[in-house]
């Protein structure tokens, strides 16, 4: 306390005693001898200070203690446990009360002295042996001197593990926090204790024009960077959207971990376009996200810097040149007609509910619901169709926005064969319901279980619509198109995943709004109880017999799916023919179909003979020039590296780059190769290109990691490069007809 200052506030005033006491208080500040500054020596150091172990005594709990020195205390509000990895489902730390203490930074906080246990409860996997954990705590000497916050992440072995005597990975971490992997660094030379990140890693940024950000990374002396572990995204200036950086060429290096990458070991300029629209000049704040290593040592977790830099201002005729279309979307979201384009999201889910990935919803629904044997009546059929909407919503929603902030896209994490065989399994589970076969063949409790689970799934529970909406979002449709690509690429560049997941839900909810319509008629329209209903039934289950080949189609050769679709006409074809409706017309209609699905299916099965492999064109490789109409050949590449060679190989010689992303269970990149690059004119325009495709069907780490350097969320995608550069205005998300197609080669070809 200054007694000089705040005496006046508690001795009386004007008072002889008063004036005495200030004299006095006066002398002994005089003799009091001066705080001496602390000594960096005098205090211990931190892990002598705060000795941290842990131990589970249970496969239920685990216990973390700190010894703490004598004169120092630990922060009850600054410490935070969180699970690595290890297989253990935490819940909430358990903490004890602390002693009450008022901190000049913290205000009124809990510390501990002496020693610390907190409990950390949870449940761990069965073949769980141990578990790795991340600890972060603060804590300060009593001289006055606070240690910054630290990290520490220690192996808890679990008692009653698969290979519990087996010893705990070196994970050896340091006072950043950073994790020492072995054999980092190409050169093999003993590592210099590392430098702290901003020491080893300098980031400046200046404006470089009114709508470019130029970023200069300096590593340290025997430091890297990487080029493909970065981020940037501007906060603070509504309307203004980060482009994709320009890297120059970088070093090839071979990583244990990410595998061929490209780093820089020198300093490096980065330009970084800005999306701007006209206006005066305006600060603006970036948040970049990048990672290095120490050469031969220490690999740094991701590190984020933001940086503040005023943007000048931008005139009418400089405006920001032409945008690609989900850029162009995501903007709009940016800037101040939001609700506008929120509107606009919804408008794009109505004309996309007609498209190839969303159709098949259609027949799931109707069999979902006509299913059920009985009329429903058009309220409670409106009212299933309102489930199955909004769950295939919420879902749809769920997995934009973690592929927005994650850049992990659940849709195309589901498109494994196992995935995808069970849930074709299901449909055609569904199907053997609908044409009676429980009833028929199987033992008497197979078939009340089977039997209950029909009737849950088809239409008489809520539930079971639902989970068949949320699987629905997951399964069938995991097409990607502009709107869609837009709301992730807005909630990755700015993190609102509120407004973001709202662009998403509405578009969602515009896919499904036909779908409400088709429930309810669905509904309203079937017969009652009879015999027209056993034929409606059975018109349902060919439906989910042919969805099933139509999920299997994603996994199996062409020619098989083909073959399958002819077999399933041709089983169809026998069913109509034998159907006795007791209408004359009805009976004639009913021979007329089997006509027609007999010849179908003979023309699918000898297609599927000949090699054939599209249904809708079942005999094209039976009729001369056929090889005309196909698909130009596109070179596959799978590595980020691998694209980088053919990117200079192509530089080199001149010519330009079409680079396409492609999966087996993309819908739109089969429309594509089917109607846009087999168009005669079509190919003819990309004969001057390089044509380069990344095969993304297995969704491994490498595909992942090329699609996340390019923002892709999930394919199809076609970008566009000239002179190494991607001509990011000219990228295409999702299906584009032949004649649009060929002027967006037109523009390519001219570089813009």
């Amino acid at each position: 306390m200054d007694l000089a200052r705040d005496a006046h506030r508690w001795l009386p005033r004007r008072s002889v005693a008063g004036l005495a006491l200030l004299a006095l208080a006066a002398v002994l500040l005089a003799f009091a001898p001066r705080a001496r500054a602390v000594d960096e020596a005098d205090l211990l150091p931190v892990d002598q200070a705060f000795a941290l172990s842990a131990a589970a005594p249970q496969r239920e709990r685990i216990e973390l203690q700190w010894k703490i020195a004598p004169g120092y205390y630990l922060y009850r509000h600054r410490i935070a446990v969180q699970v690595e990895s290890g297989g253990f489902a935490a819940g909430a730390l358990q903490l004890p009360r602390g002693d009450r203490h008022h901190d000049e930074f913290f205000g009124d906080v809990e510390t501990y002295r002496n020693a610390l246990r907190v409990v950390l409860p949870g449940a761990a996997d069965a073949a769980a042996a141990r578990v790795v954990l991340k600890v972060k705590y603060q804590g300060c000497a009593d001289v006055g001197v606070c240690y910054p916050p630290q990290v520490r992440t220690i192996a808890v072995a679990l008692p009653g593990g698969a290979s519990a005597g087996a010893p705990l990975p070196s994970l050896a971490a340091t006072r950043t926090g950073a994790l020492q992997l072995p054999g980092i660094g190409a050169r093999g030379a003993k590592a210099e204790p590392p430098l702290p990140d901003a020491q080893a890693f300098v980031l400046e940024a200046i404006a470089d024009g009114p709508a470019t950000l130029l970023l200069r990374f300096t590593p340290a002396t025997g430091y890297y960077l990487y080029r493909d572990r970065s981020s940037f995204r501007v906060r603070g200036a509504p309307g203004i959207v980060a482009g994709t950086p320009r890297w120059p060429a970088g070093v090839l290096h071979r990583d244990e971990h990410f595998g061929e990458t490209v780093v820089y070991f020198d300093q490096v300029e980065v330009p970084l376009p800005l999306q701007r629209p006209a206006g005066p000049a305006t600060p603006l704040t970036l948040e970049a996200t990048f990672q290095g290593c120490q050469d031969g040592g220490i690999c740094y977790p991701p590190m984020t810097r933001t940086l503040t830099v005023r943007m000048p201002a931008m005139a009418e005729a400089a405006s920001t040149p032409a945008l690609a279309e989900d850029s162009r979307i995501a903007q709009s979201l940016a800037g101040r007609g939001r609700w506008l384009a929120l509107l606009g999201f919804f408008g794009a889910g109505l004309l996309l509910a007609f498209t190839p990935c969303v159709l098949p919803m259609i027949p799931i629904l109707s069999g979902l619901i006509a299913g059920q044997g009985t009329r429903l009546g058009t309220g409670r059929a409106l009212w299933l169709s309102f489930v199955y909407v909004l769950a295939n919503a919420l879902v749809f929603t769920a997995a934009g926005v973690v592929a927005g902030l994650l850049g992990a896209n659940l849709q195309a994490a589901f498109q494994k064969p196992w995935i995808i065989g069970a849930f074709a399994a299901l449909f055609v589970a569904l199907a053997l319901s609908s044409f009676g076969l429980y009833e028929l063949q199987l033992p008497h409790g197979l078939r009340s279980r089977l039997g209950l689970l029909g009737d849950r799934q088809r239409g008489g529970s809520v539930a079971g619509v639902a989970a068949m909406g949320a699987l629905s979002a997951l399964i069938v449709g995991p097409c990607v198109a502009p709107p869609l690509a837009a709301a992730v690429l807005y909630i990755g560049q700015s993190h609102d995943p509120v407004l973001g997941g709202a662009a998403l839900f509405l578009l969602a909810m515009g896919m499904g709004a036909p779908l409400l319509a088709f429930g309810a008629a669905a509904g309203r329209g079937l017969p009652t109880s009879g015999p027209w209903m056993v034929g409606v039934q059975r018109v349902f289950g060919f439906l989910f017999l042919g969805l099933a080949i139509w999920m299997l189609g994603r996994i199996l050769p062409p020619a098989a799916t083909l073959a399958a679709w002819g077999l399933l006409a041709l089983a169809a074809a026998a069913w109509a023919s034998t159907a006795a409706p007791a209408a004359r017309r009805a009976r004639a209609a009913a021979r007329f179909a089997a006509l027609l699905l007999a010849i179908a299916g003979a023309a699918e099965v000898l297609g599927a003979l000949a090699g054939g492999t599209d249904p809708l064109r079942p005999l094209t490789t039976l009729r001369s020039g056929a090889a005309a109409t196909q698909a130009p050949a596109f070179r596959t590449i799978k590595s980020a590296a691998d694209l980088e060679r053919e990117l200079a190989a192509a530089t080199a010689a001149g010519r330009p780059v079409l680079f396409d992303f492609y999966a087996d269970w993309c819908v739109s990149c089969k429309e594509m190769e089917r109607y846009t690059f087999a168009d005669p004119a079509v190919a003819a325009a990309m004969a001057d290109f390089v044509l380069l495709k990344a095969d993304v069907t297995a969704n491994d780490a490498v595909d992942q990691a090329l699609m996340q350097r390019f923002g892709i969320i999930g394919p199809p995608g076609t970008l566009f490069f000239a002179g190494g550069a991607e001509l990011r205005a000219l990228r295409l998300v999702g299906f584009e007809a032949a004649a649009p197609f060929r002027e967006r080669l037109r523009r390519a070809r001219s570089g813009g």
